[in-house]
């Protein structure tokens, strides 16, 4: 369950049966999807403007709605309440934004549409949550396969938790580190420079280059905080862009890397394990399951084995052959085969990689702690021996 819809949204300008044009905005999953939709309301679509996402008027439910979601309605289901109103309880668990989506749902399984067939409508719900509804439905167990999901989306929450919370604190360091020396540089450095330099202090070379790129710094401070502001506004509507540029540079980053690809391994060990209970078949879980990670090699490997599972290859033959990943976890499930026995085997792994997870990050923590400190005292003490060292100099002039 990814914050990603199957809907975009859309500004479209179409004819009206009664004349005049009409204007709006709406979401559909293609072009194609919102001319059908305006069709039955009597208009012909002229022409559509993709929207991005940032400019959407329609929310998204997110990894923690989905949870909410998924565990109400597992535990309304499990003691017998109709769909129906399950949906109706459900819809006051997310977010007030997307209460109408949960009602607009609840309406059209009341009308007779299948539950993985109204979320797919409705937008929100990704395809591997749709796959395990559309299993659950055939095999009846449609509360076991939320209680699945609302399982596998807190454990995936977790493990995006503990990801922030790695980038957010040498993040929030640095930045004020930054902050602190900008201060420095435009206010504190060129003063005490022009006061030791109008007293006749010989000014050494290193002090007055920082006084003077402080005094430039002073000079155009207007043009450099419009400059940041710019870039906090283009950061904030390119969100997504940027985001996908910090995942693939954290990919290759020594040690990060690591716990990146811990990450990837839990979420799609979580999303396996709530497939094959809900009895999809193994090829076609891997093939929906490796949608969900976006490690380049892993991502490969998965859809050659998926490819070669279709071809009647045996899963504890290819699975050895997935370089990509660890040799424990490729051993586990060889056995877990052997045993006919997967389904828990998954659900085990999503936990050992989410506490890898954990042990990893404690570990990357503690290597950059010291790593901050001395960027911090390469930001600070530069500045401190560029104010010394005329003081030394005049010091040990006057003795």
């Amino acid at each position: 369950m990814s914050r990603a819809s199957f809907n975009s949204s859309f500004l479209y300008i179409a004819n009206k049966s009664s004349g005049g044009k009409a204007i709006g905005v709406r979401t559909a999953r293609s072009s194609r999807a919102l001319a059908t939709t305006l069709r039955k309301e009597r208009q012909v679509l002229i022409r559509t403007w993709k929207l991005p996402d940032w400019a959407s008027n329609e929310p998204e439910m997110s990894l923690k709605d989905h949870a909410e979601f998924d565990a109400q309605l597992a535990q309304l289901l499990e003691r017998g309440v109709p769909l129906t109103e399950a949906l109706e309880v459900a819809a006051s668990v997310v977010k007030a934004g997307n209460e109408d989506r949960i009602l607009q749902l609840r309406s059209l399984v009341a009308q007779g549409t299948s539950f993985s067939d109204g979320c797919a409508k409705v937008g929100s719900f990704d395809e591997v949550t749709c796959a395990v509804y559309k299993a659950a439905e055939k095999t009846g167990d449609l509360a076991g396969a939320c209680k699945q999901l609302s399982i596998g989306a807190r454990r995936r929450l977790e493990v995006s938790g503990k990801a922030a919370t790695l980038m957010i604190y040498p993040s929030i360091v640095l930045s004020i580190a930054l902050i602190a020396g900008l201060v420095m540089m435009t206010l504190v450095i060129p003063t005490i420079g022009e006061s030791m330099a109008s007293s006749g202090i010989d000014v050494p070379v290193f002090t007055k280059i920082l006084v003077a790129a402080g005094s430039f710094l002073r000079a155009n401070i207007l043009f450099i905080l419009g400059g940041a502001a710019v870039l906090i506004i283009v950061g904030f509507l390119w969100r997504s862009a940027l985001a996908k540029l910090a995942v693939k540079l954290t990919r290759n980053m020594p040690f990060v890397r690591d716990v990146v690809l811990e990450q990837e391994l839990t979420r799609f060990f979580s999303v396996m394990g709530s497939m094959t209970r809900s009895g999809i078949v193994l090829s076609d879980a891997i093939s929906v399951s490796s949608g969900v990670i976006g490690h380049p090699k892993l991502n490969k490997d998965l859809k050659r084995l998926q490819q070669r599972l279709i071809e009647g290859g045996l899963f504890r033959s290819l699975i050895e052959k997935v370089d990509a990943l660890p040799l424990a976890t490729r051993k586990l499930l060889i056995a877990a085969d052997q045993a006919g026995d997967l389904e828990s085997a998954f659900d085990s792994l999503a936990k050992d990689h989410a506490q890898n997870v954990d042990k990893k990050t404690a570990r990357l923590m503690a290597m950059l702690e010291p790593l901050l400190i001395v960027i911090l005292f390469m930001i600070v003490g530069t500045m401190i021996l560029a104010i010394m060292l005329p003081m030394m100099n005049m010091t040990g002039s006057v003795l």
